[in-house]
């Protein structure tokens, strides 16, 4: 039976100003990126994904999920829940430092189809998630190269939906073979998979098939800029 229907009760808060819903949900993001995805971090917790899902639109857990979920991911029950105190119980946290388990990649506000100009000068770093160094290393990624942005819109809907964390390879800025890249065009941040030619041109294609591809021509190469290659969305995508 899933956790989400053994309670009924809820959590109204530790009593002091009522925290954001945002900042709950960012919590429960960093969590999943422990557990490697949000359907792993559902595996992990014993509840459904549908019911993660709704938690990460704002639906409020109730004490056995919250519970779960932090005995899952080894993080601090009240940090979860208020955003207090240290996330990872201490003794973990001294165990975590000295094996150097995690790497942490910055999360910016800059959000994948809005328009940002020159992201990496304007964005701020909101938070940043937790990747096991191993999980990393396995894919050959640099921690130092990494970034996460939020994908708005579906127009890669299917393979990363509106309002998912993308995390970006930084170092690799030129198409090296198809994959999906987010790219600067126009000012606006874009995650796409992009496809060469044999003439030159670029085919910028999205997922969600409502939406048409685009072609950069070979001489108009210059207003395309390829930020990094997409490497992970809410599970690996190399």
């Amino acid at each position: 039976m899933k956790l989400e229907s053994q309670d009924a009760t809820q959590l109204s808060g530790s009593g002091g100003e009522p925290e954001s819903d945002k900042a709950f949900i960012e919590r429960l993001r960093e969590i999943a990126s422990i557990a490697g995805s949000v359907s792993a971090l559902a595996k992990a917790a014993g509840i459904s994904q549908g019911g993660l899902q709704r938690y990460l639109k704002g639906g409020e857990p109730t004490r056995p999920v919250l519970i779960s979920l932090a005995k899952c991911t080894g993080v601090s029950l009240a940090w979860l829940i208020t955003g207090e105190g240290e996330k990872l119980p201490r003794q973990l946290a001294e165990q975590e430092g000295n094996e150097d388990i995690y790497a942490y990649v910055p999360l910016y506000d800059a959000r994948c189809s809005a328009g940002n100009g020159a992201w990496n000068e304007r964005a701020r770093v909101l938070t940043s998630l937790a990747f096991t160094r191993y999980s990393l290393r396995k894919k050959g990624l640099n921690p130092a190269n990494l970034a996460c942005l939020r994908n708005d819109g579906d127009s890669m809907l299917g393979l990363i939906e509106d309002d998912d964390t993308v995390m970006i390879d930084l170092g690799r800025d030129c198409l090296e073979g198809e994959g999906v890249y987010v790219i600067l065009l126009d000012d606006h941040l874009y995650a796409k998979r992009l496809q060469r030619q044999f003439d030159g041109a670029i085919h910028i294609i999205s997922e969600n098939k409502a939406y048409p591809m685009m072609t950069v021509p070979r001489a108009s190469m210059s207003q395309l800029q390829i930020i990094g290659r997409v490497v992970w969305a809410g599970g690996w995508l190399i």
